[in-house]
């Protein structure tokens, strides 16, 4: 039986992936940051097949006594700072944990192990001010916020340390990914718990920021199969994962309401557009949430990843989209107060 150890395993990827390897008969390590808040809601459905161990990203002594005990076939990197505009605001932290805990796990596996396989999750942050359209394995980064640097630099030191001491270490550069597990604080989920609290009179209106900002947004069910693929593979590689389609806020929003029989109409007020249903504001424009430097357009090419792992993305935007409302929709019903 394969071992497998996931930093970051109460997100949503890392919920996801440990659901998708116990389906495959791995033994499920799971590594994460004890606080005082409960933060296992994700990992319900299957906490009690995996194994919770505590460790931090910041603290190399706690990584390499997880890989010493546990003896992982295969590391799964999930682990971050995953809030971009949070980034702005904690850059020192951010760096810190999603750039040099990076090095902390492959130096450790260097000395332990080199033959664990690992996995960095990059993410498509990284191409930022966009060199060119589509983006793909060899487009040159150019990030726009501390996280994107901070996942460059992790980005590098994986393909530095397969260079260097041939480790296999593969970087999946990870367009959007979504589902209802996705934190509150993220745009789409945003959306998604603002409109079935809209459909249930629960809330008059939700404030966005830059309402045409576009991203390549896929299901994190589908993408979580792409970063076991690359670990299956003879030789460590760096692929990138999307859908090839781009969305703005604005249409995964109208997509929102579409889901709740809503039909969402744009009004300039001033300078600013707002979203009106039933000739009521619904959605508002709040320049607070734009960052300072945007990512205007991310759409990734992930003709590598289908050609040499066989993986293709199987939910469709609209599929996600509805998925996320009835599930805020189902959660709200139960408890208003969620």
């Amino acid at each position: 039986m394969k071992k497998a150890l996931l930093t970051g395993v109460t997100g949503q990827d890392g919920s996801f992936l440990a659901e998708f390897l116990l389906k495959r008969g791995y033994e499920v390590y799971g590594m994460y940051r004890r606080t005082s808040l409960e933060i296992l809601d994700r990992l319900l459905p299957v906490h009690k097949e995996i194994h919770l161990v505590q460790g931090d990203m910041t603290d190399a002594t706690s990584i390499i006594r997880n890989l010493k005990e546990i003896k992982p076939d295969e590391v799964y990197n999930l682990a971050a700072q995953s809030f971009v505009p949070a980034s702005w605001t904690q850059p020192v932290s951010t760096g810190d944990m999603n750039a040099l805990g990076v090095a902390r796990i492959l130096e450790s596996i260097r000395l332990l192990d080199p033959t664990m396989r690992f996995y960095q999750a990059s993410s498509s942050e990284m191409f930022g001010k966009a060199q060119e359209v589509p983006q793909n394995e060899k487009t040159p980064f150019y990030p726009r916020s501390p996280y994107g640097v901070a996942k460059v630099y992790g980005y590098w030191i994986t393909v530095n340390y397969r260079e260097s001491y041939g480790l296999h270490a593969s970087n999946g550069i990870l367009f959007n990914h979504e589902s209802p597990r996705r934190g509150k604080q993220f745009v789409t989920r945003k959306i998604s718990h603002a409109v079935a609290k809209i459909k249930l009179g629960l809330l008059d209106y939700v404030e966005l920021g830059n309402l045409n900002a576009k991203r390549d947004w896929g299901y994190t069910g589908d993408l979580v199969e792409a970063m076991w693929l690359m670990l299956q593979q003879d030789n460590p590689d760096d692929y990138v994962i999307a859908t090839g389609k781009s969305r703005s806020v604005k249409e995964f929003a109208e997509e929102a309401f579409k889901v709740v029989g809503m039909d969402l109409k744009w009004e300039d007020e001033g300078l600013n557009e707002i979203g009106k249903v039933d000739g009521r504001i619904a959605i508002k424009v709040n320049k607070k949430f734009y960052r300072p430097a945007e990512v205007d357009f991310l759409v990734g090419d992930a003709t590598k990843a289908r050609k040499v792992l066989g993986w293709k993305p199987k939910v469709s935007f609209k599929e996600l989209v509805k998925m996320m409302v009835e599930s805020d929709l189902k959660l709200l019903t139960s408890n208003p107060n969620a």
